[in-house]
C-alpha cells in the first residue's frame, strides 16, 4: 500500500510566487535552517456584479472559456457602502496570471460599463496569503499532501514578541570600467564583489563572461536569502543582463534560488505625484526564492532597518520584496484589503464612492484642515511640549471613520456626528479603515511601552524600529483617507477627521488655559505651553485630564531649557509653524525646518550649522544663549577659513536637488535642470521624480552650463564656487538668529567683529 502519510515542515514562510500553471511556489525556512521549496495548487476567484439578468447572461457564455475552472453565484457586499449582501457572480480561474486578460475581456463584453469587476487587482502572492490567512515570516507547520499544502498557523500578526529566522544577507557591488564620463551598457565590468557575514569576495578575472558565471556560482554556494544592491532596480541588473547577453552567458547568469534565469527585456519605471512632490519609482527586478532589495528604491528599510521591514510585511500581509519598495500607503491598503476580504466586502476595481454635495457654506465651514496657533517669534525659556499620540488615526478609530460609515444610509439619526458639518456616522457596523488601524495603533503603543521598559539595548532597538515602521503607516493613513484612488477612502471622512481634530485641539487649549498655561505655539496635534515655575507633576496632571476628556493619549514630551521659534524669511514678524530649534532639560536637541533637516543641504553647510547649534545647546537659558553667540560665530569663521583655504573636500559641497519635472520642461535654467541636461547629453537616464547631485562651479556665469557640474561628471581640477558656498554658510547661520533680524550680510560683518548687539537689543526689548 502506498504511504500517504504527509510530510511535515515547521518553519517560517519566506517567499511565494506563481510557478507552474495553476500552482504557487512556496519557500519555507525550516527550524533546522534548511531552505525548502514546496508547491501548492492555487486557483483565485474574482467577482462580477451588476444587474442580475446581465451577469446571468454573462455566465452562460463561460462554458467555452478555457481559463475558467468553475463559476457560481454567491452573496457578498458588492460595494463598501452596501448595508446588505447582494448576489454576485464568483469566477474561479485556473491560474492567477490569467486575471488581467480575463478582466479586460469581461469589461469588453459589457462595453466597459455593464459589469463591475471585483478583487481583480490582487496580485497572485497577495491573494494566496489572504485566502490561506497567512502573512510573510509567519511561523507555521505545513503538511505536504499530493493534493497540495495544509497550513497550521503557529503565529499571529498581533504578536509583538515574535521571532524571525536568521537570514543570510548578501551585498553585491559592481565596478564598471567607464569609457566615458557616464557609465553605460557598452562599458565592460571591471570587478564584481560580494559581502556576506563579514566575508568579502572580489571577482577580477579577465574574462567578463566568466565574472558573471562566477558571481552566479558564488550566490548559489553562499545561498543568501536577501540580496542588497545599490541601483539594482533602476540600472545595475539591467546592465548585468546586457553584459551577460553580449558575452553569451545569459542562461548561466542565474541569481534566483529557483534557478529561474533573467528575462532580457527593458522595463520602464513610472513617475507619479503624491503629497505635493513628484516621485520616480524604478521597475522591480524580481528574484525567485530570494528577496532583492535596492537600497536606492526602498523607503521603509532606510527609515527603520530590517526589523521595520519585517513588521510592515507581517502586519500588512505584504510580500517582502513588495514591502521593501511599496509606498507606506500601498502597504496600509493591503491591510485594508485583507480586512475587507475577511468581512465579505468585495474590492472595487476603481474607487466608486463619490464625495457628497456640499454648499459653499459647508465647504467654508468643513474643509479647513487642522487648527494652529501661530508661534510667538523669539527665544523662550521654560516651555513645555505636549503631543497627542497618533491623534488622527486614533480619532478615525474612536469615531468609526471609513468610506462606508460616514453618511451611511442605515443610521441617519445616529448620535455620532461630525462636528460643524453634523454628518452622521454609522452605529451598526465598524468600518474597514478603523478595524485595520486599530491593530496598528495597539501594536505601536505596545512597542513604545516595551522600548521604555526593556533594558537590553538590542531588544530596545528592535522595538524602536518596529514602532517607527508602524508610525509611518499611521502618519499616512489620514492623507490616504482622502486620496482619490484609495478604495476605502472618503473625502467626507477626511474632512470629518479634521473637524474632530480641530474640536479636540480647541478643547485641549481651553483646558490648558484654565489651568494657568499660556499657549505659545500649537499645530494640529502638538502644543507648546508656558507657565511660570510649572512642575512636571502639573504637566502630567494636565495630560491625564485631557487624555480622559478627548479619548486620545496626550503625552508630555518634555520641558525646554530654551526654544527658538523662527520667523518667515519674507515676513520677519510672522512665525513659521515648523521652523524652530531648542534643547530640553534632558539635553535632547529638537530641530525642525532649518538646513540640518533639509535634504538639499550640502554636508559642509549641514556640519557648520550643526556645530553652531551644539554650541548653543550648552546654554541653560536665553541669557546664556546670547553669551554663546561669539563662540557660535567663531564656528562659522572656522568653516569659512577652511573653505577659502581649499581644505573642504569637494564631496562635502555636493548639492542634491529634486526634479519635479523632466529637464526639458523647465522654463527657467535652474541648477538641477542644468545638471540634468549635462547628464542627458552623456547618455544617462534622467526622469522627473529623481534626485540630481551637482557642484556649484560658477553660479553667476552668463553661460548656464558653467554654473554647475553634475556629480557624475566631476573631474580633477574642477573648482567650487567659493562665493556661492560662503553665502550658503552665512545664510545657515543667519537662519538660526533670524528672530533678531540677522541676515547673511550681518553674519559676515559679525564674524569680523563678533558683534552681538542685535541679540542684546532683542533681549532688552523683550524685557
Amino acid at each position: 500500500m502506498p504511504n500517504d502519510k504527509p510530510r511535515r515542515v515547521r518553519g517560517w514562510i519566506f517567499d511565494v510566487y506563481p510557478s507552474n500553471f495553476g500552482e504557487m511556489a512556496v519557500w519555507v525556512i525550516a527550524e533546522t535552517g534548511e531552505r525548502i521549496k514546496l508547491t501548492d495548487k492555487f486557483q483565485p476567484s474574482i467577482y462580477v456584479s451588476g444587474r442580475q439578468e446581465d451577469i446571468e447572461g454573462l455566465a452562460c457564455g463561460f462554458h467555452s472559456n478555457q481559463d475558467i475552472a468553475s463559476w457560481g453565484f454567491t452573496y457578498k457586499f458588492a460595494s463598501p457602502v452596501d448595508a446588505e449582501k447582494s448576489k454576485v457572480l464568483e469566477i474561479t480561474l485556473k491560474d492567477c496570471r490569467k486575471i488581467p486578460a480575463f478582466t479586460k475581456e469581461v469589461l469588453r463584453l459589457g462595453d466597459y460599463l455593464g459589469y463591475e469587476i471585483h478583487n481583480c487587482d490582487l496580485q497572485g502572492d497577495r491573494a494566496y496569503f489572504f485566502s490561506h490567512d497567512l502573512f510573510p515570516l509567519a511561523f507555521l507547520e505545513v503538511k505536504v499532501f499530493n493534493s497540495g499544502l495544509k497550513y497550521t498557523l503557529l503565529d499571529s500578526v498581533e504578536r509583538v514578541n515574535y521571532s524571525v529566522p536568521p537570514l543570510r544577507i548578501m551585498q553585491i557591488d559592481v565596478k564598471i570600467d567607464k569609457r566615458g564620463k557616464i557609465a553605460n551598457f557598452d562599458d565592460p565590468i571591471c570587478s564584481l564583489s560580494v559581502v556576506q557575514a563579514e566575508k568579502q569576495i572580489t571577482i577580477e578575472t579577465d574574462d567578463e563572461g566568466r565574472k558573471l558565471q562566477q558571481l552566479a556560482k558564488l550566490v548559489k554556494e553562499l545561498d543568501p536569502d536577501i540580496i542588497i544592491t545599490k541601483g539594482g532596480d533602476s540600472y545595475l541588473f539591467s546592465y548585468l543582463i546586457q553584459r551577460a547577453i553580449i558575452n553569451g552567458v545569459l542562461e548561466d547568469f542565474v541569481l534566483s534560488r529557483d534557478n529561474i534565469p533573467f528575462v532580457a527585456k527593458k522595463l520602464q519605471g513610472r513617475t507619479f505625484f503624491s503629497y505635493g512632490r513628484t516621485f520616480y519609482k524604478a521597475p522591480t527586478t524580481r528574484l525567485f526564492g530570494r528577496i532583492h532589495i535596492d537600497e536606492t528604491n526602498t523607503f521603509i528599510l532606510n527609515e527603520s532597518s530590517f526589523q521595520g521591514l519585517f513588521e510592515v510585511a507581517r502586519t500588512c500581509r505584504v510580500p517582502l520584496h513588495t514591502a521593501s519598495r511599496s509606498s507606506i500607503g500601498s502597504s496600509m491598503s493591503s491591510l485594508q484589503f485583507y480586512q475587507a476580504v475577511k468581512d465579505d466586502i468585495l474590492l472595487p476595481r476603481n474607487k466608486s464612492i463619490p464625495e457628497s454635495f456640499k454648499s459653499a457654506y459647508e465647504l467654508l465651514v468643513g474643509d479647513r484642515g487642522g487648527f494652529v496657533y501661530e508661534p510667538k517669534v523669539g527665544i523662550h525659556d521654560g516651555i513645555g511640549e505636549v503631543d497627542f499620540s497618533s491623534m488622527y488615526p486614533s480619532l478615525m478609530v474612536n469615531n468609526n471613520i471609513s468610506a462606508e460609515t460616514v453618511l451611511c444610509k442605515c443610521c441617519p439619526d445616529s448620535s455620532l456626528r461630525i462636528p460643524e458639518l453634523n454628518y452622521n456616522i454609522c452605529e451598526k457596523r465598524r468600518g474597514v479603515v478603523p478595524k485595520a488601524l486599530k491593530l496598528i495603533l495597539s501594536k505601536r503603543l505596545t512597542y513604545k511601552r516595551l522600548k521604555e521598559q526593556i533594558k537590553d539595548p538590542k531588544l530596545r532597538e528592535i522595538y524602536d524600529n518596529r514602532q517607527i515602521a508602524l508610525k509611518w503607516i499611521l502618519v499616512t493613513c489620514f492623507g490616504y483617507l482622502g486620496y482619490k484612488n484609495a478604495k476605502f477612502g472618503t473625502v467626507d471622512g477626511h474632512i470629518g477627521v479634521c473637524a474632530f481634530g480641530r474640536d479636540a485641539f480647541l478643547k485641549t487649549a481651553r483646558i490648558a488655559e484654565s489651568r494657568g498655561f499660556e499657549v505659545v505655539h500649537g499645530i494640529v496635534d502638538s502644543l507648546w505651553l508656558k507657565k511660570e515655575n510649572s512642575t512636571l507633576e502639573e504637566y502630567a496632571a494636565l495630560c491625564k485630564k485631557i487624555s480622559k476628556e478627548i479619548g486620545v493619549p496626550l503625552n508630555f514630551e518634555g520641558k525646554y531649557k530654551w526654544i527658538v521659534f523662527l520667523p518667515s524669511k519674507i515676513h520677519p514678524n510672522i512665525g513659521v509653524l515648523k521652523r524652530y530649534y531648542g534643547v530640553m532639560e534632558d539635553d535632547k536637541l529638537k530641530v525642525r525646518g532649518i538646513e540640518v533637516r533639509k535634504r538639499d543641504t550640502p554636508k559642509f553647510v549641514h556640519d557648520a550649522q550643526m556645530d553652531m547649534i551644539k554650541v548653543f545647546s550648552l546654554a541653560s537659558n536665553s541669557k546664556e544663549f546670547v553669551e554663546k553667540i561669539p563662540e557660535a560665530l567663531r564656528v562659522i569663521k572656522d568653516y569659512r577659513q577652511r573653505l577659502i583655504n581649499g581644505e573642504v573636500p569637494v564631496w562635502d559641497l555636493i548639492v542634491t536637488k529634486h526634479l519635479s519635472k523632466n529637464p526639458k520642461h523647465y522654463k527657467q535654467r535652474i541648477s538641477q535642470a542644468i545638471a540634468a541636461e549635462q547628464l542627458l547629453k552623456e547618455g544617462a537616464e534622467v526622469h522627473a521624480g529623481k534626485n540630481v547631485t551637482f557642484l556649484f562651479t560658477d553660479s553667476k556665469n552668463k553661460r548656464f552650463e558653467r554654473r554647475v557640474k553634475a556629480e557624475q561628471m566631476l573631474e580633477k581640477g574642477v573648482n567650487a564656487d567659493v562665493r556661492k558656498y560662503l553665502h550658503l554658510l552665512y545664510s545657515s547661520a543667519a537662519n538660526l538668529l533670524s528672530f533678531s533680524n540677522y541676515t547673511a550680510k550681518s553674519v559676515h560683518d559679525a564674524i569680523r567683529g563678533y558683534e552681538t548687539k542685535n541679540l542684546y537689543s532683542y533681549l532688552n526689548a523683550q524685557e
